[in-house]
């Protein structure tokens, strides 16, 4: 085999080792993106101090859609809440595992319209961890 040949296989073998390393680092990488730019309605998690607040009043509706697979039942305690910008509001959503058996689930939080998402931050939220709830145990996540 000559020096070409063997340069164009290690060559290939880079190429091909350095796309696959890329699709395994996309995920965390666009996930650290949008929550750095609140790009795909992703929100920023931050603190804020009353001087910070605004005058405009905004309403906020809260959804719990639910996996077909995951047999809970999931659903905010409010169908909405207003605040002003820069306001903390604390919301609860309920969840019920329905079956006999220990079940995981982790929520995952979005803000619609996307172009929105770069104003909410996120302080604190159950959806960060993955929850587990044994047979039949109800409760109420902040």
């Amino acid at each position: 085999m000559t020096q070409k040949a063997k340069n164009t296989i290690y060559l290939l073998i880079l190429i091909i080792l350095s796309m696959l390393c890329l699709v395994y680092a996309s995920v965390p990488l666009y996930s650290i993106f949008c929550k750095v730019t609140g790009y795909g309605g992703t929100v920023r998690t931050t603190t804020v101090t009353q001087s910070k607040l605004g005058k405009t009043t905004i309403k906020i509706r809260f959804n719990a859609d639910i996996n077909k697979e995951l047999p809970w039942k999931f659903y905010p305690e409010i169908p909405y809440t207003t605040v002003k910008p820069g306001e903390q509001k604390l919301i609860f959503y309920r969840a019920e595992n329905l079956t006999n058996e220990y079940v995981s689930g982790m929520a995952v939080y979005n803000v619609t319209p996307y172009k929105v998402g770069k104003y909410f931050n996120k302080v604190a939220c159950f959806c960060f961890t993955k929850q587990t709830l044994s047979p039949y145990q109800k409760t109420i996540m902040p």
